[in-house]
């Protein structure tokens, strides 16, 4: 059937704006978030790793550039021992899973310490960690689910919680097989000791989901930033802590303490100031006018 005259369209075809039409933000876009969020995470970490060096010396902890590679690449240079857990974030965009995995050795040092030693790890490593190795591995997974959602996405109210972990990344089986991933491991050097990583991994897919599906640079921020000092912010009363003393105690200890009984602690030497379970700073505890005092040596 031929028509009588040439068609004419009704209206004018839509020629929308770039803004509206961009697509998801790739890989190239938002590895560069990650690095900046690891970075944030490195300078929170180090302060609350502090209870765990000894003596409360505050570690080094330097993040490196983040980069992509698969399950496999990590699998093939994975440990047979290892704490690695895997996390999950309750992103804006949905929930994203995260593994961390550190050294073992790492772990065996802190658990030295904890005992009174000079912090060093057993050679050659044991095949699984003992009882008391378990227990540290949950304490740091502690430690760096609760500064790391914070750094992944500040100001959000995201959280992270650990979901399981296991020794050996074979058996935990963190992410599907082949899957895509981004990876930034962290250097931390101990004070006059050792240096290990702690390598943080996701999958690809799940980039978009952990920073909202955009990169940051597109978002549209009004005014200035707030200043804490001013009005009506500068008035608001926060509670800090300053932990003089983090310790453990066996069960069966703290169920016969009486009054009276004398508990020996070790107050470390730099004390962290933290609020709402964040360190802010950290000191050295001294006396000013009668009191006990605190003075800061570093700040975050």
């Amino acid at each position: 059937m031929k028509p009588e005259r040439a068609l004419i369209a009704a209206r004018a075809a839509a020629n929308h704006c770039a803004q509206l039409v961009r697509t998801a933000p790739g890989a190239d876009q938002l590895l560069p978030l990650l690095e900046r969020s690891a970075e944030r995470f490195a300078r929170v970490l180090a302060p609350a790793l502090a209870p765990l060096m000894g003596g409360g010396r505050v570690p080094t902890v330097k993040a490196q550039a983040a980069r992509t590679a698969d399950l496999s690449d990590l699998l093939m240079f994975s440990p047979d021992l290892a704490a690695n857990s895997l996390l999950e974030s309750n992103a804006a965009g949905g929930t994203a899973p995260l593994l961390v995995t550190i050294d073992a050795a790492a772990i065996l040092r802190m658990v030295d310490r904890t005992f009174g030693g000079r912090g060093e790890a057993p050679s050659p490593l044991p095949d699984a960690f003992p009882g008391s190795a378990e227990l540290m591995v949950r304490r740091v997974e502690g430690v760096v689910a609760s500064h790391l959602a914070a750094a992944l996405t500040p100001g959000t109210g995201a959280t992270v919680k650990p979901i399981r972990r296991d020794s050996s990344l074979v058996a935990l089986e963190p992410f599907a097989p082949g899957a895509a991933l981004a990876i930034v491991e962290l250097d931390v050097h101990e004070p006059g000791g050792d240096t290990w990583l702690l390598t943080l991994a996701l999958p690809l897919a799940a980039l978009p989901t952990l920073f909202g599906g955009a990169p940051r640079s597109a978002r549209v921020v009004p005014g200035e930033p707030a200043d804490p000092a001013a009005r009506p912010f500068g008035a608001v009363p926060l509670t800090l802590t300053a932990v003089l003393v983090d310790m453990t105690m066996p069960m069966a200890v703290a169920a016969a303490l009486e009054p009276g009984m004398i508990v020996p602690v070790a107050v470390a030497r730099q004390v962290p100031l933290q609020i709402a379970g964040l360190t802010i700073a950290t000191g050295t505890v001294g006396a000013a006018d009668d009191r006990v005092a605190l003075q800061i040596t570093a700040a975050f």
